[in-house]
């Protein structure tokens, strides 16, 4: 494909599922001109560098972050809808937090998102940096727990760039951390109740109840605050 019937939105879209594959070690100006149909000298044209693709890559999936109105669901709704969108888009997109820690991500996506949480937190009673507070605070919470799917995530993509069974060295390493979680007694209590119950309790239980301990404790500063005098 000729330099100029590319642009920067087919780029950007094909980055993003070289490296939704392959994570960040797997995208390459030479891959991404073969998936596009043209020379790495195109794609160039257009993106200066592997690390401004990376960058623009990543404030794209930023935009897919649902913004619901406070006004009408209520600030808490609407912070726990962001919340779970957040985390659904990091899951679709699990190399972005390892491109967090190595590039500066920021753009408009991102922008829209921080913005319209900085709303929310508004519309709760929070002002200036207290609603920056309580934003930062749940986002941290958010990536926080995203960092084992992540971790995964980016062992899978090595392992599939390396040629080597996903499956088989899962199932080797799960039985290893096992062996080793049996040798201390309140791990190893937690692994038998896990076999003997009938059915094992979501995972995505826990995220939901840390979700709800920042809001509650959140809500609680809020209504805290004396009230006003005459």
């Amino acid at each position: 494909m000729p330099r100029d019937t590319l642009t920067r939105e087919q780029i950007v879209r094909a980055a993003v599922e070289i490296l939704d594959a392959e994570g960040v070690e797997g995208l390459s100006m030479r891959r991404l001109g073969t998936r596009l149909g043209s020379a790495a000298t195109a794609v160039y044209w257009h993106v200066k560098s592997k690390e401004n693709l990376v960058v623009l890559a990543g404030d794209e999936v930023w935009g897919e972050v649902e913004l619901p109105d406070p006004g009408e669901v209520g600030w808490r709704t609407a912070a726990t809808t962001m919340a779970h969108d957040t985390r659904a888009m990091i899951s679709r997109h699990p190399w972005l937090v390892t491109a967090m820690s190595t590039h500066l991500m920021y753009g408009p996506g991102k922008a829209r998102r921080d913005d319209h949480c900085l709303a929310v937190f508004e519309t709760a009673g929070f002002v200036g940096v207290e609603a920056d507070n309580a934003s930062q605070t749940v986002l941290t919470y958010v990536l926080g727990t995203a960092l084992s799917e992540v971790a995964e995530a980016a062992w899978r993509a090595r392992l599939r760039r390396n040629g080597g069974d996903e499956e088989e060295q899962m199932r080797e390493a799960m039985t290893q951390a096992g062996e080793i979680a049996m040798r201390f007694p309140r791990l190893r209590a937690r692994i038998e109740a896990w076999e003997d119950a009938d059915s094992a309790e979501p995972l995505d239980q826990s995220f939901e109840l840390g979700l709800k301990t920042i809001l509650d404790g959140l809500e609680a500063q809020l209504t805290a605050r004396p009230t006003p005098v005459g």
